[in-house]
């Protein structure tokens, strides 16, 4: 039977019976600069840094990931998309949303700073006879206009705010659009196993979280609607070589001492079924779903 990973739930409660003060939530929360929080959240993190040439390598494996995932169709679920709609997909990738969404809208336009994720793509429209996905190679930091980003019905920035100032990226999402914004982020360690970070010997800090981002939402004077995304993926593998491959990539540079670590870890997690490897412990990532519509 499939073991399912649950996290407890700390329990809080009075330290006794004395009666203190509650603190004003709303002074504490007005009093936190939420874009210099995330900036020093992000100084923290472990999780290494990937810059473009990371994503041009990571290219042309990037849409064959080794598990199936809910999160595109459970994302379009929240969008209930418009057959009228112009879309900017920001930070678009090989186009894990662009793809499934441009049968639902009008026009997309799929915006990422990686060539070979931008290359991919096309390849993928080509291949499913898509017409309606124009691509534009751009960054969180370039100069929008100069690069021809205009203004869509329904901005989208789906698991990409990998950003160093927020503020100024959200800012540019909701200047691009006429009707609507989603975006989605990390809940916790996101997409991150801390129990193989800490199996190598690597403390796990994956950067802040969707908090972060909905507490400056409301710092900015935008009232986002939330919800959230479970993605149960069951990763496989052909074999315990494959999957080592995979996560010593994943987790960036690893010293002879850590990979020899990882491959014990993944020859206790990893069990035989159905002729491919998989984790005996299927775990739960959850995304933060935040939109809100322009007033």
């Amino acid at each position: 039977m499939e073991e399912r990973c649950v996290n407890p739930v700390r329990k809080v409660g009075p330290a006794g019976g004395k009666k203190s003060r509650e603190p004003d939530a709303s002074k504490i929360a007005d009093e936190i600069d939420w874009n210099e929080a995330w900036k020093m959240q992000r100084s923290q993190k472990a999780v290494i840094k990937r810059d473009v040439n990371f994503w041009d390598n990571k290219a042309r494996n990037f849409f064959k990931k080794p598990w199936d995932s809910n999160y595109p169709d459970d994302f379009l679920k929240i969008m209930e998309p418009k057959r009228y709609w112009t879309v900017l997909d920001m930070a678009c990738g090989s186009g894990a949303l662009a793809i499934p969404l441009a049968k639902y809208v009008r026009r997309i336009t799929a915006v990422d700073f990686s060539p070979g994720m931008l290359e991919v793509l096309e390849e993928q429209c080509k291949t499913k006879e898509i017409n309606n996905i124009a691509v534009i190679k751009a960054s969180w930091e370039d100069d929008w206009k100069s690069r021809g980003i205009g203004s869509y019905d329904a901005v989208v920035a789906s698991r990409c705010l990998v950003v160093d100032d927020l503020e100024k990226a959200i800012t540019k999402l909701h200047n691009a659009a006429r009707e609507c914004v989603y975006i989605s982020t990390i809940v916790g360690d996101g997409p991150h196993d801390r129990g193989m970070y800490e199996a190598v010997g690597r403390r796990l800090t994956p950067g802040p979280d969707y908090i972060y981002t909905y507490n400056l939402l409301y710092q900015m004077g935008i009232y986002a609607h939330l919800s959230f995304i479970k993605d149960y993926r069951q990763e496989s593998f052909h074999d315990l070589d494959a999957a080592f491959q995979y996560y010593d990539k994943f987790m960036g540079e690893l010293t002879n001492s850590e990979k020899a670590k990882l491959r014990c870890y993944l020859e206790d997690q990893l069990v035989p079924r159905n002729g491919k490897w998989v984790f005996k412990c299927k775990r739960a990532r959850r995304w933060a779903v935040m939109w809100w519509e322009k007033e």
